[in-house]
């Protein structure tokens, strides 16, 4: 699979300290090494903006997948990634 950021995930990300930025993107390599990342995903409740998530450290990183791209949403703190 491949991994693609929205405009406003990458927002998000160049938003977080420099070692947060490089601890998700060593976690999302790893993701993305398996044949099915989803694996390691969890499935929204109630998607508002993603289907699935992932969890890295304090950070939520809030994605769907069509066809054999991941398009990441959104990068949160896990306080505010379920806030409606």
């Amino acid at each position: 699979m491949k991994i693609h950021f929205t405009q406003r995930a990458s927002e998000h990300l160049k938003a977080l300290p420099h070692e947060t930025q490089k601890r998700i993107a060593k976690k999302m390599r790893f993701y993305v090494f398996y044949e099915d990342p989803l694996q390691f995903a969890e499935h929204l409740v109630e998607p508002r903006e993603g289907e699935y998530r992932f969890r890295v450290g304090d950070y939520r990183i809030i994605f769907d997948v069509i066809g054999d791209k991941i398009f990441i949403l959104a990068i949160r703190k896990r306080d505010k990634a379920y806030r409606r």
